[in-house]
């Protein structure tokens, strides 16, 4: 009924439009001097019959599309499509056309990510031996007493929040990489403050891309090697030194690292039986930075590291004499890795071997030590010390609750013949835990320690017996923006 009514009222329309014309408005069939009147009025109306019938037909042809248009749209909404039938594809040809090239859209915002992060801790135990008092709270067989009766007496209590940490950490894409910072503090003293709870800088280090400077871990070193225990200063044979640095990576891949540094120059030295001779008038002298380098390979079971450093370690004689100056070369090697021992344990283990290195280790004492010659105008000279470092532990995980960590460590130093007979000689390290985790953030743990220090050549030794109990409460927040 609606297209009958459409199709009255357009023909309507065009009659009405035909009957308004004048003979002279150039319509085909006008009458000529030749033709009578009646004859042209016929002809006229049947030239505009079949013009407004030409134009109904196309007419009814639109609408039917439009009808097959309107059907279409109703039966998608009915069948609960999600949008409109999409336009018909276009095939370009040379004739066709072409739509201009609109320019690209603007780059997505620059985006940042901040985390802060970091724990509170509190370590309690029970000495059984005794050991230097400003390394109270952890087991270093290099402070461990060097003559009987050092540190008498024997058994304590210790507490202690020292562990306590905070830190920042920040990464923003840029056209040239990621930008990465971190900062990081503790609250455990060192050098002029051991043995005192006080800010301790720990990471202050920033990464573009392949680049990066600032204090962080050194890459001689390998922090995975760590075993998950509550001992503060870990094992004794491991290396560890965050040192002031600027790095390349060249390879960062899934499977691959390889870093390349130059380390802030540093070393000790011990003047050995000659101390009160030679001390006054040795300066040392850094003059290169330290070179060091890592590559790790990382595969399914695990991944094996191999590191390496080069270090000029110099002093000056400034007597009068001048004869004790020389250069000497520090190196080591430090092989690496963890091993995934099935689906709940993994091994952390590392070789160490060098000369001079010991500023870098955990817990070894002089790079530098003094050695009687047989030549009449060098009586003495300074050597790089020969180190053995050893690193075996296993962390297991019981449960999703329950957690321990057993293993060994040693430090194991060739002293050279002027070192006193009371000096450092060699350190052992043991540890084995329980941990518990009533949720994942909160840690309580039980843990026993033990410590054993012998000396150069005197045949003093002495052992350190502990147990610990901390309880560590982690924390962190990100924000993305």
């Amino acid at each position: 009924m609606r297209c009958t009514g459409l199709t009255f009222v357009v023909i309507a329309a065009l009659v009405a439009a035909a009957q308004s014309n004048s003979p002279s408005s150039g319509l085909p069939g006008t009458a000529t001097p030749t033709q009578a009147p009646d004859q042209l009025i016929e002809q006229n109306q049947q030239l505009e019959l079949q013009q407004l019938t030409d134009k109904l037909q196309r007419l009814e042809r639109e609408v039917q599309e439009l009808k097959g248009q309107i059907g279409a749209v109703q039966q998608s909404q009915k069948a609960g499509a999600e949008c409109v039938t999409p336009a018909p594809k276009i095939q370009v040809t040379e004739e066709t056309p072409k739509a201009p090239v609109e320019p690209p859209l603007a780059e997505e915002a620059t985006k940042s990510r901040l985390d802060l992060y970091g724990f509170v801790m509190l370590d309690s135990g029970y000495d059984f031996k005794t050991n230097d008092p400003n390394w109270f709270d952890v087991v270093r067989p290099t402070k461990l007493p060097s003559r009987a009766g050092e540190f008498a007496p024997n058994g304590k209590v210790y507490f202690g929040v020292r562990q306590t940490r905070f830190g920042v950490k920040t990464a923003t894409d840029t056209e040239l990489g990621k930008l990465k910072t971190q900062f990081e503090f503790e609250l455990f003293g060192t050098g002029v403050d051991a043995g005192q709870t006080t800010f301790r800088l720990r990471h202050a280090y920033g990464e573009l891309g392949a680049f990066g400077a600032g204090q962080t871990w050194s890459p001689f070193m390998d922090p995975d090697v760590f075993p998950n225990i509550v001992e503060y200063w870990g094992p004794t044979g491991m290396v560890f030194f965050r040192n002031i640095q600027f790095r390349w990576m060249p390879i960062r891949s899934d499977n691959t690292h390889l870093t390349f540094a130059v380390e802030r120059p540093g070393a000790t030295a011990d003047g050995g039986v000659y101390s009160d001779r030679i001390e006054e008038g040795i300066q040392p002298k850094f003059d290169l930075p330290d070179f060091s380098w890592q590559a790790r390979f990382i595969r399914t079971w695990g991944y094996v590291q191999v590191a390496g450093i080069f270090r000029k370690i110099s002093w000056v004689d400034t007597s009068n004499n001048n004869h004790i100056s020389r250069d000497v070369l520090g190196w080591g090697i430090n092989t690496s890795s963890n091993i995934k021992l099935g689906k709940k344990s993994i091994a952390r283990l590392q070789v160490v071997y060098g000369q001079g290195i010991e500023n870098y280790m955990n817990d070894a004492p002089i790079d530098i030590g003094v050695k009687t010659t047989n030549n009449a105008n060098h009586a003495i000279e300074g050597v790089p010390l020969p180190v053995l470092g050893v690193v075996s532990f296993v962390d297991h995980n019981w449960s999703d609750r329950f957690s321990s960590s057993v293993g060994y460590s040693l430090a194991n130093i060739e002293n050279s013949n002027a070192q006193l007979p009371s000096d450092f000689h060699q350190g052992h390290y043991a540890i084995a835990n329980l941990l518990y985790h009533p949720i994942p953030k909160v840690m309580v743990g039980g843990e026993f320690q033990f410590g054993r220090r012998l000396n150069f050549s005197d045949g003093f030794n002495a052992n350190d017996y502990r147990v610990q109990c901390s309880f560590k409460y982690d924390w962190g927040k990100t924000f993305e923006f």
